[in-house]
């Protein structure tokens, strides 16, 4: 989640991501041009602008090569052992996904944000609850060296250390370049485009290698949320996603197999179903999967302030409006159109036999309403988080509910929103709070 200007903390489950920080950039480029050339179609045409974007990277190779060193420099041969399952394999191990959000992405230090460090018994606690795997969203380019891009021995030891607290509880794990002050997020422009693929390939080669060992429970994801809205964006966004697949490939090993996650322009369903025609090119065969985040209808799930173009709305879903207070009750984006929205996805990734992943959804909480409203309110906002994973589950997409402690207490090791956990849990199908996903 990208930073938010108005502090959003109403809710038990809340959906603050606040961001800071910043950092330099170089130039540099994607290790093989002709990858850039051979994406996978997603339909039946592909945008001049993929062309013009592989004769800018050829243009750009030989003034960005030596800016950043290479960081790869111990390739190993490629190793399937551990590393068997395709993208959809597992995915279909992935009924609902948790977020350790404001955490390891938080600028200035891991607990800047108010959390506690993650440990192993948090990492447990999600597991015995239901879910089946986590979105670790790090910072990284805070811990790196502004002149060479050289990620911190220390930090890369932590990650990993919470990276394998999961592997050890048998979750899957999604690892990502988080917002991370912006740097490639706010800049997917051509002008930014030969710097920020320098850093993209020097900050993957070191986390594949450092995260070389894991077997396939372990996920790479190229960015978060990338700011893309056109097909000349989108054409930036392409070089991106290029940079990393083939840092992450080059270090062999079992990453020469791992499942990597490609991000939507903005993770927006709309734009991604506009403006994504094709995959990046890949040594590995089925290892891909998309990514999108769903924070809609926006006047339910995010709007804090009613403005001219339309105000708040409290409830949402069409058994749980309100009859008394009617200006509040959602008034587009409820179920069939949760539906049509994800079945979209469906239709664009899940049918070519690529996944798509819901890296993060959720809803605020209006803790400001009182009796019958408040009542309703919170049915409602179940009734959300239930609706979302039920609908996901059906159209094949994995959903990672984005949480930064309000589901659970970090500190004391309980479930803090019972209610909300027990929609989560009924809408992947899965019995009760109390019962225990099974051991992948």
């Amino acid at each position: 989640m990208r930073r938010i200007n108005a502090l959003i903390m109403l809710g038990i489950v809340s959906l603050v991501s606040a961001c800071g920080g910043g950092g330099s950039s170089s130039t540099s480029t994607v290790s093989s041009t002709s990858s850039a050339l051979s994406s996978v179609a997603l339909s039946s045409s592909q945008p001049s602008s993929v062309a013009e974007v592989a004769s800018s990277i050829e243009a750009s190779s030989s003034v960005s090569a030596s800016l950043y060193p290479d960081y790869n420099t111990n390739p190993l041969a490629a190793d399937a052992t551990g590393m068997e399952s395709t993208a959809a394999q597992i995915a279909s191990k992935i009924k609902l996904g948790f977020n350790f959000g404001n955490t390891m992405e938080a600028i200035g230090g891991e607990t800047a944000w108010g959390n506690p460090l993650i440990t192993e018994a948090q990492i447990k606690l999600v597991k015995d609850h239901g879910f089946d795997a986590i979105r670790l969203p790090v910072a990284w380019d805070q811990y790196a060296n502004q002149q060479t891009a050289e990620i911190s021995a220390v930090w890369l030891n932590r990650v990993k250390q919470v990276v394998q607290y999961a592997v050890d509880n048998r979750l899957y794990v999604m690892v990502n370049i988080h917002w991370d002050g912006g740097w490639l997020e706010n800049n997917v422009t051509p002008a930014k485009q030969a710097a920020n693929n320098a850093k993209q390939k020097a900050f993957w080669e070191q986390i594949a290698i450092h995260l070389r060992d894991f077997d396939e429970h372990v996920l790479f994801a190229s960015a978060n949320e990338p700011n893309a809205h056109d097909e000349e964006q989108m054409a930036v966004l392409d070089t991106y996603h290029q940079t990393f697949v083939d840092a992450v490939r080059s270090t062999g090993g079992k990453n020469a197999y791992r499942v990597l996650v490609l991000q939507g322009p903005s993770t927006d369903i709309d734009n991604t179903n506009e403006y994504w025609n094709g995959m990046p090119g890949d040594s590995a065969i089925n290892r891909l999967m998309a990514e999108v985040h769903f924070y809609s209808p926006f006047n339910f799930a995010l709007m804090t302030k009613d403005e001219s173009w339309g105000k708040q709305a409290y409830y949402w879903g069409a058994n749980f409006h309100s009859t008394t207070d009617t200006e509040r009750n959602a008034t587009w984006g409820e179920e069939l159109w949760v539906d049509q929205m994800f079945t979209s996805m469906k239709t664009k990734f899940v049918d070519q036999g690529i996944p798509v992943v819901i890296g993060e959804f959720g809803a605020i909480r209006r803790d400001h309403l009182t009796g019958d409203d408040l009542a309703l309110h919170l049915a409602s906002h179940a009734h959300y988080y239930r609706y979302v994973v039920d609908s996901a589950n059906r159209a094949g997409l994995l959903p990672f509910v984005w949480d930064t402690g309000g589901l659970f207490n970090r500190r004391t090791l309980e479930v803090s929103d019972q209610l909300i956990l027990d929609a989560l849990l009924l809408g992947a199908g899965k019995a009760s709070s109390s019962s225990s996903s099974a051991a992948q």
